[in-house]
């Protein structure tokens, strides 16, 4: 596997997903964090976007599942967003996806829920 790594962190999206009503009237802010894997010393050596993956259409396709489609669960968000970077960007062996929900509906002062998950060509990297 690469060891080479593109980062977008904390794109802000406002959207509404979860598993109470609420969340599906109200919204809220979430955060979503990217890091595919991939091979970037043609990029390095040719200093050409032909060789890697734009990070803005990363962000977009990740913007666009987070805004108009809905989840009752950020794992299910993540694993749409990891699923289409996979199958639009064929350059990609691996992606993590991060779902921050700060204001998740929890009875507890916490700072806020996420989960990560990691998926490659051949299934779970």
């Amino acid at each position: 596997m690469a060891v080479d790594l593109i980062r977008v962190t904390r794109i802000a999206v406002f959207g509404w997903h979860g598993l109470l009503p609420e969340e599906a009237v109200l919204g809220q802010r979430f955060y979503i964090s990217l890091e595919a894997r991939l091979d970037l010393s043609e990029a390095g050596r040719s200093d050409d976007v032909a060789g890697t993956v734009s990070y803005a259409d990363l962000t977009q396709i990740a913007v666009e599942i987070a805004t108009e489609r809905r989840f009752k669960l950020i794992e299910a968000l993540a694993e749409a967003i990891a699923a289409a970077i996979l199958d639009r960007f064929a350059r990609l062996e691996a992606i993590a996806v991060r779902i921050d929900k700060p204001s998740a509906p929890v009875p507890a002062i916490l700072e806020g829920v996420s989960i990560e998950i990691v998926r490659s060509r051949g299934g779970r990297a």
